[in-house]
């Protein structure tokens, strides 16, 4: 039987289990996990942060491997087949329904209630549905991309945040030679940091911590970068406007998942400029801020972004197939962890010890 490492329940260790090979439904895959993520939103699940986590998980919803077992036929979104030894990843949201509200008319599908997520959502009741995991049971419906030409590692140094990343550059709507600030200097802030450079930003500042994640910023596009633990507001306020001739920055993306690093985000921004939300992704509370002198009296357009769909998570693969986009992510340190050392690996991200953590099962 195949190993996984099991979250039982929030705040507990993490435990190796055997864990039975499923019963194949028709058009179902068994993946061998070759590489997993672990990201900012497996800190939140073992922190309990996250409603409806069907507890106990196999953590891991970003994931590369090979198709080990296929029954029935697989397809890619252009119908082309799977076969058995292919090398693919898989986009970790399923069964969004295509037929409510959200899905036909409002047009945001990651808000639809019928939504699962391997690696969140589904648990160890539901099988082998996380990549902290020797194999990976590959739902029928699962969408998967082949990653031929893309190096494993490439891939999962975007892994999670790549697609969400470009959501968030989407939603900011960036046009050339404007001044993006990125807040944060995760894998999300990282990503967004990349794309705004390729998405033709004039110039890309970053404010973040720790020092080894803001010299990542700046091998992956930031043309300027501050600590912001060793900076007040008001000096790290100074930093923007003394770089963009005293206004603020065009766009702000905030990538942090502190309350007032939104607050920060709209008065480090320019009178009528853009502000992307991307960070709140768990309720750490509630932050004051002034409605005249904040957001309204500076005419700012302030903007949520949850999550990523199939569109995001389908675009983040075909850009790493391009030579001069993939070499933005292709040298982002990144850690490797056996699975019984997950434990330590997540540890190692909630303290940011490490930029980007990655279990390998074999």
């Amino acid at each position: 039987m195949p190993l996984a490492a099991i979250m039982p329940s929030p705040h507990a260790p993490i435990e190796l289990r055997e864990l039975p090979l499923p019963e194949m439904e028709a058009n179902s895959a068994l993946l061998r996990v070759e590489l997993s993520e672990v990201c900012g939103t497996d800190v939140h699940l073992r922190d309990g942060r996250l409603s409806g986590v069907p507890y106990p998980i196999i953590p891991g919803h970003v994931s590369v491997g090979v198709l080990e077992k296929l029954r029935g036929r697989m397809t890619d979104v252009e119908g082309r087949a799977f076969a058995e030894g292919d090398r693919v990843t898989f986009l970790d949201v399923h069964r969004t329904c295509h037929q409510c509200w959200f899905c036909l008319v409002a047009k945001a599908s990651t808000r639809c209630p019928q939504r699962k997520v391997y690696g969140i959502t589904y648990g160890v009741a539901d099988g082998l549905t996380g990549g902290w995991a020797e194999y990976i049971y590959l739902k029928p419906g699962v969408r998967c991309i082949s990653i031929a030409g893309v190096p494993g590692r490439v891939y999962m140094a975007g892994g999670c945040s790549l697609p969400t990343a470009l959501h968030a550059i989407e939603r900011a709507d960036i046009r050339f030679a404007d001044t993006v600030l990125v807040l944060g200097a995760g894998p999300v802030g990282l990503s967004a940091v990349a794309l705004a450079a390729l998405r033709g930003a004039g110039q890309v500042l970053c404010i973040g911590a720790p020092a080894p994640r803001l010299a990542q910023a700046a091998r992956m596009g930031a043309s300027r970068a501050l600590d912001f633990t060793a900076h007040s507001e008001a000096e790290r306020l100074g930093w923007v406007r003394e770089a963009t001739g005293g206004r603020g920055a065009d766009v702000c993306i905030e990538c942090t998942g502190a309350p007032a690093a939104v607050v920060q985000a709209m008065r480090f921004t320019r009178d009528g400029g853009t502000v992307v939300v991307v960070g709140q992704y768990t309720d750490h509370g509630e932050v004051p801020f002034n409605p005249h002198l904040d957001l309204n009296r500076k005419h700012l357009d302030v903007r949520g972004c949850w999550g990523s769909d199939y569109s995001h998570f389908h675009r983040a693969v075909e850009l790493l197939r391009n030579e001069r986009a993939a070499a933005l992510w292709s040298g982002m340190e990144l850690k490797e962890y056996p699975l019984a050392r997950a434990g330590e690996a997540l540890q190692d991200v909630a303290t940011a010890k490490v930029v980007k953590a990655l279990i390998v099962p074999a």
